[in-house]
């Protein structure tokens, strides 16, 4: 990359507890400045005692919170005295990285500064450099729906009561890797208006092979998102930041599995920002009747004897009922009730993944034709809705696609491709 008379790009906000770990603090701003960046550290402690002075006081982060640091202090529950500097800690993130202070954000802690971490990162738009060093990196004690899209995170082994030489070995690689992240992270390109997809891998859902080179040759620029949990929570993230020209939610699944409760869910707001921001959405169905579940652990009881595809070792799922796909249905209709820009539902009546087709172990049809029913039956104008007789598989699917994106587009609810970007027509 080229970086002659550009500015450097290397702050990196380092954010932690300075009252108790110092040492830890002061090595690792070390380590960054031997990896060629500027360290700003702020500090979260709530004791009124460091052995040197950050750049942004503990004070300063209490009274962002709209306190002193004696009242947080005051405080006999150590969880709300956190969760008041986790407050503080956000502001002044936000306007470090507003002011141009902050390029790339580094956190170090236990269990209280991870819970801390996981706020103060998920704050920051996606494509912002963020480090998690925690001695709970990769645990089951860290919810999925916490996790900021983009967040990067190693396990700081031996990180408790002082430095050694294997929590230094984290440190040092924490801080090169934010460093380098810094100086190479570059903002969402803006030449062409971008477009969000949803969808799973191929053998399951495989109209993004036609309809990406599709869009693409329209002069859209296209990112798809895996609807496995923390591909979603990327897509709302995004869509929150407003950065979508147009979605296509075509693969509802995790909102299906946030339904039902499973562990592959990408939170509550799945199916809102984009509607709450008025961004025109084609939405369809896609893989809502799957139930996900980890490979690895044996089958809930009450899924036990249910017919089960076993996709890799990470990831199973089994078919869902009428009763659950109706109440999924009425989960969607509600979320889409709420949206403030044009909608256009495409209900495949054929199947919504490739693994519900006839012959397939997961063919349920009736179950089907009563998601169906509920689903187009709670749907209200102004939300339109189209009915294909094809399988969500077929390319009568993707033509009806890309059919209202032509016309939204002629319509002047989606902004036009860059024409640089569309293909040359044929010499005559």
């Amino acid at each position: 990359m080229n970086t002659a008379g550009k500015a450097p790009h290397d702050n990196v906000l380092i954010v932690g507890t300075v009252d108790t770990k110092p040492d830890e603090i002061a090595f690792l701003r070390d380590c960054v400045v031997e990896a060629g960046g500027r360290a700003v550290i702020m500090d979260v402690g709530v004791r009124d005692q460091t052995r040197f002075a950050p750049d942004i006081t503990n004070r300063d982060v209490a009274a962002a919170a709209g306190l002193t640091l004696e009242e947080v202090a005051a405080s006999a529950d150590e969880n709300v005295a956190m969760q008041a500097m986790t407050r503080g800690a956000i502001a002044l993130t936000l306007r470090a990285f507003k002011e141009g202070r902050a390029h790339g954000i580094l956190v170090l802690g236990g269990t209280m500064g991870t819970d801390l971490a996981l706020d103060v990162t998920a704050a920051l738009p996606v494509g912002v450099p963020k480090f998690l060093v925690s001695t709970v990196s990769f645990s089951h004690l860290v919810p999925p729906e916490r996790l900021a899209p983009d967040l990067m995170a190693i396990l700081w082994a031996g990180g408790l009561y002082g430095l050694n030489s294997l929590c230094k070995s984290s440190l040092r690689m924490a801080a090169s890797a934010v460093v380098g992240a810094c100086r190479s992270a570059a903002p969402l390109a803006t030449d062409r208006p971008l477009v969000g997809v949803t969808s799973l891998g191929t053998s399951a859902l495989r109209y993004i092979v036609a309809l990406k080179p599709a869009l693409e040759q329209r002069g859209y620029e296209v990112a798809v998102f895996h609807s496995t949990g923390m591909g979603g929570r990327a897509f709302e993230s995004l869509a929150a930041q407003n950065k979508f020209a147009a979605v296509l939610d075509l693969c509802l699944q995790e909102l299906a599995n946030d339904v039902h409760g499973s562990i592959v869910t990408a939170g509550g707001d799945r199916l809102e920002n984009a509607g709450r921001l008025g961004i025109p959405q084609i939405v369809a169905p896609g893989a809502i009747d799957m139930i996900d579940m980890p490979t690895w652990k044996d089958t809930p009881e009450v899924y036990a004897d249910r017919p089960r595809h076993e996709h890799n070792r990470l990831i199973a799922s089994v078919i869902s009922t009428a009763q659950e796909r109706r109440a999924v249905a009425r989960a969607i209709v509600r979320k889409l009730a709420a949206a403030q820009g044009k909608v256009k539902v495409i209900v495949p009546r054929e199947g919504i993944q490739e693994w519900d087709r006839e012959g397939q172990p997961l063919h349920e049809p009736e179950a089907h034709r009563a998601f169906v029913d509920e689903f187009v039956g709670g749907l209200r104008t102004p939300i339109e809705v189209l009915e294909l007789d094809g399988h969500i598989n077929d390319a009568s699917f993707i033509d009806a696609v890309l059919a209202t994106f032509d016309d939204w587009v002629k319509a002047g609810i989606i902004p036009p491709g860059t024409p640089a970007a569309l293909p040359a027509s044929p010499s005559v």
